[in-house]
């Protein structure tokens, strides 16, 4: 099939299979005119030409489908400036590029899919995402069987990288977040008893949970969480654990839940009678979080990637122009994501040159992508280690009276 696209222009097709809710969303960017001449007469074939597939593997549907608009928001904007460049050179040629984005419902096995579709059907070069956890975690391990590129922007679970050479991350991981977080609640408040409160049934919360408790109790000492309660995924009423965490005289809420769930923590406690500061982590960084909360969360802290509040530079540009954009400020899966595909580009723009061949190619973009040294983002700089984690520093951020996420220090390995 040939395809005739004007200059500057792309197609959006969604694909509904069956009976399955799974959607296609594939953003076909193509060169401009010039740049497409030199393939064809105003057009190029899909069949003949090299064509740099881009997957993104995110939840636009299900729990948390604020994570896959973010996800989807940034790679629209990085396939802007890509179309605007004339596509992506290697080897001193442009190439088109084509983003594929399939819907993992926030679900384990949809990712799973959502993967192994895109690199044996779509002959994606290298995908983006899954973003959380519970997703990244077994969908890394199919990318990783295919000798498949990817990078999870936000997933900070060991496991998602963890003696997966093609498997990268765009964030700190959970054993420093962990540590972080303990360290500044006692250096902020002086408090010595915490209670935490997680989902049992996810990977990123039941992880950092875990790695929270170690840290405090060996700051602290055995016994100084005094109390440590969980619940499961869609639960939405905690009033049995937020009565049995006041009750144990904790001076301090720790609760590394998603933004649907923060909302419903933060309120419920403090109609129970709650008075200490609830803390979060990085996955309270969702522009829903506070819409959700409200005013129930204004004066809370939560670690993150980076803040929106103040920013200057490369971020402020990346903020402003996704603001005007989508009409929101722009959270920390969709700065994220954007860096994550700038990532994936200078690896491809550095892999030397493009076989035609998808498996070589992979190869050749996960090896540049490893040799990959301070690359400079807009939620901080990035050289990844061998495991495919990059050395980053973690941002600390109070919601202010308005609202805000604002920065309120930064803490590095």
């Amino acid at each position: 099939m040939t395809i005739i696209v004007p200059a500057q222009a792309h197609i959006i097709r969604i694909i509904r299979k069956g009976g399955c809710n799974m959607k296609k969303f594939i953003y076909l960017a193509m060169v401009s005119c010039i740049v497409a001449l030199c393939f064809s007469t105003n057009a190029w074939s899909l069949g003949r030409k090299t064509v740099i597939k881009v997957g993104i593997n995110a939840p636009m549907t299900g729990d948390i489908p604020k994570v896959g608009e973010g996800s989807k928001y940034a790679a629209e904007m990085w396939l802007e400036d890509v179309m605007k460049a004339g596509g992506i050179e290697v080897g001193g040629k442009k190439y088109p590029v084509e983003v594929v984005l399939e819907d993992n419902e926030a679900k384990a096995e949809s990712a799973v899919k959502a993967n192994t579709k895109m690199i044996t059907q779509d002959d994606v070069m290298i995908i983006i995402g899954p973003q959380s956890s519970k997703q990244a975690v077994p969908a890394g391990d199919v990318a990783n069987n295919y000798e498949t590129p990817m990078i999870s922007p936000w997933s900070t679970n060991p496991a998602t990288t963890a003696d997966r050479p093609f498997v990268f991350r765009g964030c700190f991981l959970d054993p420093f977040q962990g540590p972080v977080l303990a360290n500044f609640i006692t250096e902020e408040f002086g408090f010595k008893k915490a209670a935490v409160l997680y989902d049992v049934a996810s990977d990123y919360p039941k992880g950092l949970a875990e790695f929270f408790k170690m840290a405090w109790e060996e700051k602290h000492g055995a016994g100084s969480v005094v109390a440590y309660e969980s619940f499961t995924t869609k639960d939405t009423d905690f009033s049995s654990q937020l009565t049995k965490i006041i009750r144990s005289d904790a001076e301090v809420l720790f609760t590394p839940q998603y933004y649907n769930e923060v909302a419903l923590i933060v309120q419920q406690a403090k109609d129970l009678g709650w008075k200490g500061p609830i803390v979060g982590s990085d996955s309270w960084g969702s522009a829903e979080t506070v819409e959700l909360c409200g005013e129930a969360c204004y004066g809370q802290f939560f670690s993150t990637h980076y803040a929106a509040a103040g920013a200057q530079g490369a971020t402020k540009a990346f903020i402003d122009r996704y603001k005007e954009k989508y009409g929101y400020v722009p959270d920390d899966v969709a700065a994220l994501t954007w860096d994550a595909l700038r990532l994936a580009q200078t690896a491809i723009e550095g892999s030397g040159k493009l076989t035609g061949k998808i498996k070589a190619d992979r190869k050749a973009v996960r090896d540049a992508l490893a040799k990959v040294k301070n690359f400079e983002g807009i939620t901080g700089t990035m050289t990844f280690t061998e495991e495919g984690d990059p050395n980053k520093c973690a941002v600390i951020v109070r919601i202010s009276d308005k609202g805000e996420y604002e920065f309120y220090k930064s803490i590095c390995p």
